[in-house]
């Protein structure tokens, strides 16, 4: 069985994925992914490259994430170029990864199912909800971003209406992070018992 995690940046995607993973479940991280697969001499480094020029690069010329997140997110051309280099990189990566999992199912964590329309990709979407201030005090505290580019990160993502439209499930995060794990755990067992 194969899980899609979304949920908004700062929604605790990444701690609930930890506590799926400290019980043993493969999750695959896309956001890691799409790291990776622009590394310096990749392929995908070379395209991005041909697409946005040498501006992007760091002092040690790999690729400045920060500065290609300030490009993208002010150009939506840019961003779909950038998504048509990597996505499919990335899906290559899962593809592999799902293949070599021995856990009884797998998380695929994935902050933008709804928009890519990839819901039916997955068994089950699993949303991590949360209010929308709460949101962006968590993305500016973790990130050391601006309130206006976290807030200009969220209008480019889906609506959580939007985005809990395609849940199958959902775990609400307004509370502590043993709130959380709690009600992660809960979900945990439920897909135990799907797999079993």
């Amino acid at each position: 069985m194969i899980i899609g995690l979304t949920g908004g940046i700062g929604s605790g995607k990444s701690a609930a994925a930890n506590f799926f993973q400290n019980e043993g479940i493969s999750v695959i991280d896309t956001d890691q992914l799409a790291r990776k697969v622009i590394e310096k001499d990749s392929d995908g480094y070379s395209k991005v490259l041909e697409n946005f020029g040498t501006d992007i690069l760091d002092n040690n010329k790999s690729i400045d994430r920060a500065k290609l997140r300030e490009e993208v997110f002010h150009n939506n051309d840019k961003r779909k170029i950038l998504e048509s280099i990597t996505h499919p990189l990335v899906r290559d990566l899962i593809v592999q990864k799902i293949s070599s999992s021995t856990s009884p199912y797998s998380i695929i964590m994935v902050p933008l199912i709804f928009e890519t329309h990839s819901a039916k990709n997955y068994d089950r979407v699993l949303v991590i909800d949360c209010d929308v201030e709460i949101q962006l005090a968590r993305a500016m505290a973790r990130d050391e971003n601006s309130a206006d580019l976290i807030q200009k990160i969220i209008d480019s993502q889906c609506s959580r209406s939007e985005r809990l439209s395609i849940a199958n499930d959902v775990i609400p995060n307004n509370h502590s992070i043993e709130d959380l794990k709690k009600r992660s755990l809960a979900m945990h067992n439920f897909y135990l018992g799907f797999c079993s």
